[in-house]
């Protein structure tokens, strides 16, 4: 097959490539700079940006896939505020859906998040769900991937946590999470989740399905704080933080330029951990899947601040 794949040069993007590069697929990555991707050799390069239309058509010309991975992150305020989620994931779409179906393209996935819904509680989670909407009512045969926070090497999750410390407790080893860090994720590994997108790109299988993907562990933000900085051997005491000040301190950082804002603080009232978990529709068990705990035993810190969650 000759797949398309949209925010290829990304944290997702990368590993996926990889992925389908390996299976003998023909591969062309889209970015708006695809320049030093590190990508296999095999793997086609092509400039082209989600936000403007004339610039996708000749990208996806005589692609059987094409694959939407292009993406803001949900943890971190976007540059040009938060209307940039509207730009990027319903607007992007919106044209990735169009060149694709007058490209006669055979099937569409759809890189979303667990929650996504047009009436959602952050700018985030609506321009997602309205994302979906405007693939499902397309004539494409099309595939919808919901998955948890993804971690990995190239990933942000981890930068996430030390960030957050930064922001409400730099320099010490007290942590006040916001709201004790109850809320839940059930986070993946990248190294899992993207094999599962391969067979869905090619699988007859899966058309016209939406999945959601979550790790083999639920875990509570003060754990995966607690597991952040335990990995490094570093001690840290987490207390509870009321959401009204956080509320109050995002809001405020963000008007200011801070990479976070009002968003973010929405984000932490709400678990991100799946309703089903769709992994068993490719024949992987959840105990098969990588626990985060393991993966930071396994690494020293790959992750960075200037990647994105599921580009």
């Amino acid at each position: 097959m000759r797949i398309a794949v949209a925010g290829g040069t990304g944290f997702i993007g990368t590993h996926l490539c990889t992925e389908l590069d390996q299976r003998g697929h023909e591969v062309v990555a889209l970015a708006r700079d695809p320049s030093g991707a590190g990508l296999p050799d095999g793997v086609i390069t092509k400039a082209a940006d989600a936000t403007d239309r004339d610039s996708l058509a000749g990208a996806v010309e005589d692609a059987d896939a094409v694959v939407n991975l292009v993406a803001l992150s949900p943890l971190f305020k976007p540059d040009g505020g938060d209307e940039m989620h509207e730009r990027v994931h319903l607007r992007g779409t919106e044209n990735l859906v169009a060149v694709a179906e007058d490209a006669g393209v055979n099937r569409f996935l759809q890189m979303s998040a667990l929650g996504a819904d047009p009436d959602g509680t952050t700018h985030y989670i609506r321009a997602k769900g309205r994302a979906e909407e405007v693939v499902r009512e397309s004539p494409l045969e099309h595939v919808i991937a919901r998955p948890s926070v993804v971690f990995g090497e190239g990933g942000e999750f981890v930068y996430f946590t030390k960030r957050l410390k930064e922001i409400f407790a730099p320099g010490v080893p007290v942590y006040p999470l916001p709201g004790g860090g109850r809320n839940r994720f059930q986070p993946i590994w990248v190294g899992d989740l993207v094999p599962m997108l391969a067979d869905a790109i090619s699988d007859a299988e899966h058309a016209d399905q939406t999945y959601e993907f979550g790790g083999p562990d639920v875990l509570s933000l003060r754990e995966i704080s607690e597991m952040v900085f335990e990995s490094e051997g570093t001690s840290i005491t987490v207390v509870p933080l009321p959401m009204g000040l956080a509320k109050v301190g995002l809001s405020v950082l963000g008007s200011v330029g801070f990479p976070m804002g009002s968003d973010q603080y929405r984000s932490l009232q709400f678990d991100n951990v799946v309703s089903e978990n769709n992994v068993g529709a490719f024949g992987v068990a959840e105990a098969d899947l990588k626990p985060f705990d393991e993966y930071l035993r396994s690494t020293t810190g790959q992750e960075g601040p200037d990647a994105t969650a599921a580009a």
